[in-house]
């Protein structure tokens, strides 16, 4: 197929080594499919020349206008030197600035009389429209009409603006488009026919050519949707085929076994499950039973009994003759985790010591950092399968670890856990393991299908009983310093009441964080000048000025990550137990600390948090059966866009609800993460939030053309654009399992 060809062509035969070399480093473009496929920002209409007199303040403007004068200025006692040129339209003026070794060029072509057209963003300085540094183009060609006709040009059609770099501005990258627009023609069209015209999309060559060189704005709306939809389907095909590849990979079956630890660990249980508890079980069940391997999702808030959910899955599995992993993020969570499943099986987690129940198993902890003997004996516990659960860090992906039977593995915040990992682990067992993943970042549904998307995902949305409802306000420390010293107040009164009370600070406040103190007087100066420029409230400060003022006479204690392992253990087991009023810690509490007297949370500067973040560290609050409270302090002013993210954080303790917004307000980009290699980068038109509906239909036309045609046979060109999308890193990370 020479179609496919012309796509790969690399740049630098078509556009020059310079250009090409610019587009690679900085705008990762190296062929003539990627270039294609850098879409134009959005269009300006040429058609109406940016009059002068009406420029829009702070924006990208391309005006076409006549240089009426020029003249050089000396300042800095003739060290420096500026160019200011002056442009007219008859309908206003605009000045332009040039400065230092970027005057020469312009001083020679920006001559009086000349017409040019012009790029920058427009600013004010002493009171005057100008645009500093503009990028140009000379359209005074020799003889009239080139001139009219190079306007002509410009002006009657959309002008496409392009995402550009500073090395190469929007219209030499429209150019460079140009040279290669002729290949479109080429597009291999990945959708089947059958597809296309059920839904009415334009041919992909056209759709090329529309978004890049549109007469009207329907032929942009054309072109986007069909570029969306193929983003969205290509992508959805190759989850499918990994879903598909999935069911035909053999795996043991674990059934429930009646009268097992489960039924024993049940009947001791203090509490009921919820409904969400029961139904996210049978799903897990139900998969657990089949004889190809399973692969969950389980979602759910802080606290709403994940934990509970998986450990009856592990029992399951127990039961069943197999054995069970969990790997966790860091040693504290393995720490913690082995800590609570051990409390919650109580006798059932001493099989084979004295005083454990007969149908018990051992639970053994597995870290890096574990003593060689206590280590030695976890291998051989695994080994020969006298440990049914292990719980542990990425150590128990090591070559050393064996099982005797690896029936399931549940991973913890698969976020911090990459795929290669999961594959890791997986190959440990004599067939593949069951795997279940959980999450407790809420992933909307559309993002779930497509960073997730071989995974198949069960939801957990109520609270269990027992768990409080957490109040949260916000407190505007600079408009009403008064609710401030209130804040301080409650923490007081909830310690009075027997209870205890969190202070989260951004930063540490050590001298690690700024060693050089001249830098940091230099910082300290700013932020008086300008109080947007302080740093962010720190533990150390916080702690001390808290000891001394509003919260003197309390035991207040610091929690940081540059404290030893040992001293951050006793200054949490003292919290633990209750021998410290008020912890002032960094975000090393948001994981896994689970204090349930603990129930007031004060957060300093909290819009220097993100949205899912400040959620993650109010879930530490309310873990008992008394009222959480959760105080957001801000001094951004009331009309930013920082304080409309903390007043969405305050009015809903939903989730869900939650990591929407912080999904619209950051761009999905940094959500998805470095989670899975390669989703983020073939997404180029595609907006993870908005374009749920296109997704969800993607997904689902995806699903039946895998199956009617799992190796694609009939449908070459989907494969060839498979082909493309998956590089090599995505090939293995969609072949692996």
């Amino acid at each position: 197929m020479e179609g496919v060809s012309s796509f790969d062509e690399p740049l630098k035969k078509l556009l020059g080594g310079a250009t090409a070399k610019v587009m690679a480093e900085h705008l990762d473009l190296h062929t003539v499919g990627d270039l294609l496929h850098h879409y134009p920002r959005r269009y300006e209409e040429r058609g109406r020349l940016t009059a002068l007199a009406e420029l829009p303040l702070d924006e990208h403007v391309t005006v076409v206008a006549q240089v009426a004068d020029a003249r050089i200025l000396m300042f800095n006692n003739g060290r420096g030197k500026r160019l200011e040129v002056t442009l007219t339209d008859g309908s206003g003026r605009l000045q332009l600035v040039f400065f230092g070794h970027g005057v020469h060029k312009p001083h020679k072509e920006l001559l009086p009389g000349r017409q040019a057209m012009f790029a920058g963003k427009v600013s004010v300085f002493n009171r005057k429209m100008q645009l500093a540094h503009p990028t140009y183009q000379l359209l005074d060609a020799t003889d009239a009409d080139e001139a009219t006709e190079a306007v002509d040009a410009f002006a009657g059609r959309l002008l496409p603006i392009y995402p550009a770099c500073k090395q190469l501005d929007s219209w030499r990258i429209a150019k460079a488009v140009d040279a290669v627009l002729p290949s479109a023609r080429d597009a291999v069209d990945p959708l089947p026919a059958s597809l296309r015209e059920g839904r009415g999309f334009t041919p992909l060559p056209e759709a090329l050519l529309k978004v890049h060189r549109p007469r009207t704005k329907a032929d942009v709306e054309d072109a986007r949707a069909r570029l969306k939809w193929d983003e969205a389907f290509v992508l959805q095909v190759a989850l499918a085929r990994r879903r598909y590849a999935d069911t035909q990979l053999p795996a043991v079956a674990r059934r429930a076994v009646p009268g097992g630890l489960l039924d024993a660990f049940d009947a001791e249980l203090p509490f009921t499950l919820t409904e969400g508890q029961r139904k996210v079980s049978g799903e897990i069940f139900d998969d657990l039973a089949t004889e190809h391997p399973m692969h969950r999702l389980l979602q759910g808030e802080v606290g709403s009994g994940k934990t509970m959910v998986a450990l009856r899955a592990m029992l399951t599995v127990v039961d069943a003759g197999g054995q069970a992993a969990m790997l966790a993020p860091t040693e504290v969570l393995a720490q913690q985790h082995h800590r609570s499943i051990t409390e919650m099986m109580g006798e059932l987690a001493e099989g084979g010591m004295l005083g454990g129940s007969e149908r018990g198993t051992k639970v053994v902890l597995l870290t890096g950092s574990m003593g060689t003997a206590a280590r030695r004996q976890a291998l051989l516990d695994l080994v020969t399968g006298e440990a049914g659960i292990v719980i542990g860090t990425h150590a128990l992906i090591e070559d050393k670890v064996r099982f005797h039977d690896l029936g399931l593995v549940v991973v913890d915040e698969q976020h911090r856990f990459g795929v290669e990992q999961r594959d890791a682990l997986r190959s440990k067992g004599k067939q593949p393991p069951h795997l279940l993943v959980m999450t407790a970042t809420p992933i909307p549904r559309t993002v779930a299908m497509t960073v997730f998307g071989d995974l198949e995902t069960s939801v957990l949305d109520q609270l269990p009983a027992g768990r409080s409802p957490i109040a949260s306000h916000v407190v505007p420390a600079k408009d009403k310093p008064h609710f401030l010293s209130r804040a301080w107040e409650r923490v007081r009164e909830e310690v009075e009441n027997g209870h205890q009370a969190y202070v989260v600070c951004p930063r540490i406040g050590d001298d690690a964080e700024e060693p050089d103190r001249k830098k940091r007087k230099a910082k300290d100066k700013a932020a008086e000048e300008d109080p947007e420029k302080r740093p962010p409230l720190a533990v150390l400060e916080v702690a001390g000025e808290l000891r001394e003022g509003p919260l003197a006479g309390l035991g207040v204690e610091v929690l940081h990550g540059r404290m030893h392992p040992d001293e951050k253990d006793d200054v949490m087991r003292r919290f633990a137990a209750g021998d410290v009023d008020v912890l002032v810690a960094t975000t090393v509490i948001e994981v896994g600390v689970n204090v349930p007297n603990a129930t007031a949370m004060v957060i300093m500067d909290a819009d220097r948090f993100g949205v899912s973040q400040l959620h993650q560290l109010r879930g530490r609050v309310g873990r008992g059966s008394a009222p959480g409270l959760c105080l957001l302090v801000s001094e951004a002013h009331e009309a930013s866009p920082a304080r409309a993210r903390l007043s969405a954080v305050a009015a809903t303790l939903d989730g869900f609800e939650l990591s929407r917004i912080d999904l619209e307000q950051r761009r999905e980009g940094d959500v998805l993460g470095q989670a899975q290699s390669g989703v983020r980068s073939s997404l180029r038109m595609l907006a993870v939030i908005d374009d749920e509906e296109v997704i969800a239909a993607a997904r689902e036309e995806a699903v039946a053309v895998v199956a009617a045609d799992p190796e694609l046979e009939h449908l070459p060109e989907l494969r060839t654009v498979l082909a493309a999308l998956l590089d090599k890193d995505r090939e293995e990370y969609l072949d692996k399992g």
